[in-house]
């Protein structure tokens, strides 16, 4: 039996589509599927980029600089963004797939598959903060998907509020959903898979934290500013 992704129909019928997954003999690499969502991963982060999302470290250092050296770090703050959709979208395909395949020897393409639901759905989850930030100036880390904004009212702890911050209804979703994909895939105690995953997710949102809370000092570094 061959598998070829539909990622639409992966995403709705999960349960189905696992199952399909589990049986497969041949998967196809999904080439087609990895290039379409790093165009969209790039046309997310260049377009926040160019809607100035992220850049109130540079433009606050606007006074200081003439027009065309403003523009040019403008310019270098957009390339940076598209840089970074590009390493976010190998990351979140190929380090969790490296990882689970080592723990629990699953296929690493029908890992990927599973990489592929949680990228499109990571991306999704950024196209919806868009508008908040715009229209109501909600920071990522206080959005209402996300539990910074409770976190916001119990602490004043920075690091806390980041750290929540990076965990949404769409991150618990993705938790979920790798649980469930593995364990129908793999004879590896449910144990092992529920620490490995969650382990995993928790080592990345408080990388993520940490990142956030330095942020402010490496764009200053970066620009000079």
């Amino acid at each position: 039996m061959t598998y070829s992704i539909n990622l639409f129909k992966l995403l709705f019928a999960v349960d189905d589509h696992i199952f399909r997954i589990g049986k497969a003999e041949l998967i196809r690499t999904p080439w087609k599927v990895i290039l379409l969502l790093m165009l969209f991963s790039t046309l997310i982060y260049s377009g926040m980029g160019l809607l100035g999302i992220g850049s109130s470290s540079i433009s606050s250092g606007a006074a200081l600089l003439t027009a065309s050296e403003y523009e040019m770090q403008k310019l270098w703050f957009v390339f940076g963004r598209m840089i970074y959709s590009f390493l976010f979208v190998l990351f979140i395909l190929f380090v969790p797939s490296l990882i689970f395949y080592w723990v629990t020897k699953i296929q690493f393409k029908k890992l990927l598959l599973m990489q592929l639901v949680v990228l499109f759905v990571l991306l999704v989850e950024r196209v919806l903060w868009i508008p908040l930030v715009v229209y109501f100036g909600l920071d990522w880390y206080v959005s209402p998907l996300s539990f910074g904004i409770i976190a916001s009212y119990f602490t004043d702890i920075p690091f806390l509020i980041y750290l929540f911050g990076t965990i949404s209804i769409f991150q618990l979703w993705v938790v979920g959903f790798q649980i469930k994909f593995i364990s129908k895939l793999s004879a590896t105690q449910k144990g092992w898979v529920w620490a490995t995953v969650i382990l995993f997710n928790l080592t990345v949102w408080i990388l993520s934290a940490v990142v956030a809370f330095t942020d402010t000092l490496i764009i200053n570094r970066w620009f000079n500013l």
